[in-house]
Formats: structure tokens, sequence, C-alpha cells
């Protein structure tokens, strides 16, 4: 497994990152897997040379952190592992255990690393956005949280890149620690991020790590629990002019004898913007099939082929409008 440098910073991680929102407990989403099927999942990743692992506290209501960052320690030293989490989303019904005022923050820090048995992390990032509280609030927290050595670097995800920009600005203005990571979505169905967001983080250095780069299975031609059950499955995707993008990454996939999701990662690694992308994954042989995937190069006219059919589509931020109650599952906008 190839290392990358994170952006301008002098950390060095896994060229792919592996996204954990699957593993931790059924009774959180239907295609969530329990700690037993979920500890071969990050064997095989950890075989394959993945050290670079994203969690955060929402997934499985907690239990993700809890199955994940003592299994991965377990298994490997600390030191060789970078473990990234999130904090933002509610994770009760208590209206400060939510957003990102510096009570939720320093609790969650806190939180978190109780349940991954660790006493720090390498990224700590807000989730999405937080409207309702001023910026100068946030980052000055973050800022604390590192200061006090339980967070080595700062991220965000989720958030327009006016927003992220802002964020960024006021931490450089006071002194505080700025953010080095951008997690957002990209994939060949899913380019908003390249208008605006994917050149601030190139002209910065930020390092942009994508989620959903298979569009929640629509680039793999799956149909499973998730796909069945999962409301952004069918919310964001499966137009027309998606499915001609998914039947031309079928073509190629037959002409290479590759699988469709080799495919489409393939173009997503091709993308010098993008650092790290997130991959996931339900079972043992989709972590194999995820990183057989950097084997496959594809020609210029094959990129040219998947590109020419993208059109502007609406972005995939409900939060700022469109708030779920967390019954629901959170707000729409996770990876």
């Amino acid at each position: 497994m190839e290392t990358v440098s994170f952006g301008r910073t002098g950390l060095k991680v896994s060229k792919l990152c592996f996204g954990t929102m699957t593993l931790g407990s059924s009774e959180w989403k239907p295609w969530a897997l329990d700690k037993a099927d979920s500890l071969p999942i990050l064997k095989q990743a950890l075989d394959l040379g993945i050290t670079f692992f994203d969690m955060a506290d929402w997934y499985s209501n907690g239990e993700g952190e809890r199955v994940v960052g003592p299994a991965l320690t377990s298994m490997v030293p600390r030191d060789r592992l970078v473990l990234t989490t999130k904090a933002f989303y509610a994770m009760s019904d208590d209206p400060n255990d939510q957003g990102l005022s510096r009570k939720h923050l320093l609790s969650s820090v806190e939180a978190s690393l109780r349940r991954m048995g660790t006493d720090y992390v390498d990224i700590f990032m807000v989730h999405a956005f937080d409207p309702d509280t001023p910026i100068e609030e946030t980052m000055e927290a973050l800022h604390d949280i590192v200061r006090s050595g339980k967070a080595r670097y700062l991220g965000a995800s989720t958030m327009f890149a006016w927003q992220f920009a802002q964020m960024n600005h006021v931490a450089r203005e006071n002194g505080w620690t700025p953010f080095v990571n951008m997690q957002c979505q990209y994939s060949l169905l899913y380019r908003e991020n390249e208008r605006e967001m994917l050149p601030y983080c190139l002209d910065q250095g930020i390092a942009v790590t994508c989620f959903s780069p298979l569009a929640r299975g629509w680039l793999a031609g799956s149909k499973d629990t998730r796909s069945n059950t999962d409301v952004m499955f069918a919310r964001n995707y499966g137009d027309a002019l998606d499915r001609e993008i998914c039947a031309r990454v079928e073509t190629i996939a037959m002409e290479r004898d590759r699988t469709m999701a080799e495919v489409a990662l393939a173009w997503v690694y091709a993308q010098e913007a993008i650092c790290c992308p997130i991959i996931g994954a339900g079972s043992v042989n989709q972590v194999e099939n995820n990183v057989t995937a950097l084997d496959l190069e594809l020609t210029p006219d094959e990129i040219e082929t998947l590109d020419r059919l993208y059109r502007p589509r609406d972005v995939i931020n409900d939060y700022v409008t469109n708030p779920m109650p967390r019954h629901l599952g959170g707000v729409l906008t996770d990876s």
C-alpha cells in the first residue's frame, strides 16, 4: 500500500482510508455489521496495508468507535495507525449533546477517546457546519483540544466551501489551529465539489478525503441490504443520466474484465485533488476488491468517456435547510 503526504502537513497516511460507518451495530441500521462480522473486515484492511481509519461518534450511536478502536489497537501498535473521528450530530435528546458548541466538542472528544480506548485521535473532525454556534467559539474549542494533546490535527466534513474557508480564516486570524483536512462527497455521479471546494483545498494545501466514491453502491451495480434500506440510495441518485453513467462504467468494466466498483474507484484514484478516497466494505471480499482498484489505470479515452456525461446537480448538504430528527437516523449528509 502506497503512503502519501497528507496535504502540506508532515503526516503520512495510506493511500486509502477505510470508512467504518458500516461497522458497529445492526440495531442502528440494518446494513451495519455487528462486532463479530466487523473484526474480519478490519483485519483484512490492515493485512492489505491500510493504516488510515475514519470513525465518527454518530456511527452506530458510539458503538462503532467501541468496536473499531480497540480492535485496531489490539492488532497493530497505536503509533502505526492514523485514526479519525468526528462530532456534530445529536447523540441524545439533550440539546447540548449536538452541534459545535464548546461544551459539546469538549465532551465529545472525551467520550470518543474513552470508547476508542486511546488517549488521542490523529484527526478530530467537525461532521458538519453549525449555523447556531459562533465560528470563534468552535475554532477556539478545537484549538484547545489540539493544545491538550487529545488531537494531533483538525478536519471538517460536509459543508459549503465559503463556510470552510471562513472557519479557517477565523482560526488563522486568532492564531488558532486551522483545518488540514476536508472530507467531502465525490464520485462520478456527484462532482459539485469540483466547483469551489476542491480548488480551495488545492490552493491551501488541504488534504481532501472523499466519501461515497461509489455513490452508495450505484456505481458498483450493487443490490443489497443497504441499497434496499438506505434513504440516500434513491433520494439523490438514479435518474436517467445517472443510469447512463453507470452503464458506461459497466461497459469499461466488461472490456477490462474488472468489476464496476474497480472502474469507478480507479476514476477517483486518478483525480489529482483527492489525497485519499474513503472506501467502505460490508465483507472481506469487498475490502480486497476496493484495494485492487489501485492497480487499475484508466486510459485518457476511458476517463473522457466517463467524464463527458456529467451535468450540474443539486448540492447534497441537506442539514443547512432540512435537519432530520434523530429517530430518523440523523441528517442526510453522511457517507
